[in-house]
């Protein structure tokens, strides 16, 4: 460590051995070791674990009269580390440690390299100040602040292979050439970004995050609910992956100060699923959020949905009326749009015209009438309604109702003899009517055509393979509402962690709703301007099962955990 000579080696040996640090035979294994690996004595020394490397450390400072340092109790400042090139630092063991003013602390295990010296000058344009450190933990961290970026990308590209089928290809359905140009270069960006996808797939992912930062990307997935790191790619990649995926989505690649949204599809044997891409600018560049659209993973059967029998009845009831609205309410995510598909897919029959507005598109559905919403050019939700009703239709779907004219137009669809569903943005279901009085729609009209209102979130499923009863404390139990003592005879049940749901506990994810369907009773609220809470109150005495009460009922059958529907309801 001393020098690369030989010479050099064995006053290191001597001192260690007249210091009583080692003895004549372990530095005679370690010079065998050394003699087959070609590393310094030093770093041999340390990895055989025959010595402490900081023992090591301060003998060559006293040795070679410079200062040393203790790596392991020193954070190295990653804007140094780009003043030296990678292949540079690896060869000769040096790193930057920091600057003050003109002056480079260097870190380096040979000190006398003093000709590494003088080009370390010549490349960074600062005064060195050397320092001495131990060679083993020396190499770790240039491995590691040098991203070991080829290693990284290698083990990546290793990894996607592993879990890449041969059969999965991204389709370009509209390839030019500078599409194709990319494909040639960037072979292992290609790669990645087909086994990332592929990836995201197969572990049930609703949504991939591409986000760039100064000195590093990050790369994770929404699996139920939760957003879950899954790898940091390395930085230099970086304009390429955002170029390659604006490619394929056909978005325009020398734009980056707006948001641009687009559409992939990734081919995966028999199955092509969709990608919804959207990217936005931010300060280190574009993060991209892919939102995953399988239709594998769609379930189109009502009577999967967890929905409780009344529920269910009332749904089913509304939904096979021949006109009237039907609305489904709750936060974004919570699962409103594949209740709507579920619910016209019940619908869907060769004497039926069934037309949707929808923003965006997110399933094609075979013999339903869809139609993208494209604010831009002028076609709104209100502007497709109006054209719909010009097109015989019996039933339609708006996306959502934002605004006074869409909901007035969807009111008078409704009363005229069409099936109208929709979804708004409320807590619960009696809020649903309140917003849209609030909106401007007479409140006559809204007790009139509104059959239904379903408001849903979803919860965590307890993982299967580690479920298991579980034992709540009183002041747990008082999230609820009410004395803890009711709740004492409740089966709850809990996941441990396992290897099946990743230790999180959960796997999949269930609805849990509260469907209110019209009365005489609740009509007559609506017209004398009942408030929230009175409609609820009536909604109860009616059969209505809340967020909470349903939440649960859930939780008895063993599907999810208190933790979740306290998180996802309001008591």
């Amino acid at each position: 460590m001393a020098t690369a000579a030989a010479g050099g080696n064995d006053r290191l040996g001597d001192i260690l051995i007249r210091e009583g640090l080692i003895t004549r035979d372990q530095l005679g294994s370690a010079l065998a070791e050394q003699k087959s690996s070609g590393h310094r004595l030093g770093y041999v020394l340390v990895k055989l674990g025959l010595v402490q490397e900081l023992e090591i450390t301060k003998v060559l400072a006293r040795q070679y009269r410079m200062p040393a340092v203790d790596l392991t109790r020193f954070e190295v400042d990653p804007k140094m580390v780009k003043l030296i090139p990678a292949d540079f630092a690896l060869k000769h063991v040096v790193l930057p440690l920091k600057r003050e003013g003109r002056t480079l602390t260097i870190a380096m295990a040979d000190p006398t390299q003093t000709g590494v010296l003088d080009d370390l000058k010549f490349i960074t344009r600062y005064d060195l100040f050397p320092v001495i450190a131990g060679e083993y933990t020396l190499r770790n961290l240039i491995e590691k602040h040098y991203e070991s970026s080829d290693q990284q990308l290698q083990t990546l590209l290793k990894d996607m292979e592993e879990l890449g089928d041969s059969d999965v290809e991204v389709v370009e359905e509209h390839e030019d050439e500078a599409a194709s140009q990319a494909q040639i270069n960037d072979a292992p960006v290609v790669k990645l970004i087909n086994g990332l996808l592929t990836d995201a797939v197969k572990r049930g992912a609703s949504d991939i995050h591409i986000e760039p930062f100064e000195h590093e990307i990050r790369v994770r997935y929404r699996i139920d609910g939760a957003l879950l790191e899954v790898m940091k790619p390395p930085v230099k990649m970086k304009a390429a992956l955002t170029s390659r995926i604006k490619i394929l989505s056909q978005l325009n690649i020398a734009e980056r100060r707006v948001p641009q949204d687009g559409r992939l599809k990734l081919k995966m044997g028999s199955r092509v699923i969709d990608f919804r891409v959207s990217t936005l600018p931010v300060i280190y560049g574009e993060k991209i959020v892919m939102r995953i659209l399988d239709k594998g993973n769609l379930t189109l059967d009502l009577s999967k949905f967890g929905f409780e029998q009344k529920a269910e009845d009332d749904l089913m009831r509304n939904i096979l009326n021949p006109y009237g609205m039907v609305l489904v309410t709750g936060p974004t995510g919570s699962g409103k749009t594949t209740t709507l598909y579920s619910a016209l897919s019940r619908v869907n029959t060769i004497e039926t015209n069934i037309m949707t507005a929808e923003d965006p598109v997110e399933y094609n559905l075979m013999g339903i009438n869809q139609v993208l919403v494209r604010n831009e050019i002028g076609l709104t939700f209100a502007a497709a309604l109006k054209a719909f009703l010009r097109q015989d239709p019996n039933i339609i779907m708006i996306g959502e109702i934002r605004d006074l004219e869409t909901g007035g137009i969807a009111i008078k669809a409704a009363l005229t003899g069409h099936l109208v569903l929709s979804t708004l943005h409320t807590n619960d279901a009696p809020s649903t009517i309140t917003r849209m009085i609030d909106m401007g729609i007479e409140a006559f009209n809204v007790a009139s055509a509104v059959n239904l209102v379903v408001a849903q979130r979803l919860v965590r499923r307890i993982c299967k393979d580690c479920k298991a009863p579980h034992t709540y404390s009183d002041v747990e139990l008082k999230a609820l509402g009410g004395n803890p003592e009711q709740y004492k005879e409740i089966p709850f049940m809990k996941g441990r962690g396992c290897d099946t749901c990743g230790g999180t506990g959960y796997k999949g994810r269930a609805g849990i709703y509260e469907v209110m369907a019209m009365t005489p009773e609740l009509r007559r609220l609506i017209l004398r301007g009942g408030s929230v809470a009175e409609l609820r109150d009536q909604a109860v005495s009616d059969g209505m099962l809340t967020l909470r009460m349903d939440g649960m009922k859930k939780i008895e059958k063993g599907v999810t955990s208190l933790e979740e529907v306290i998180k996802e309801t309001a008591g």
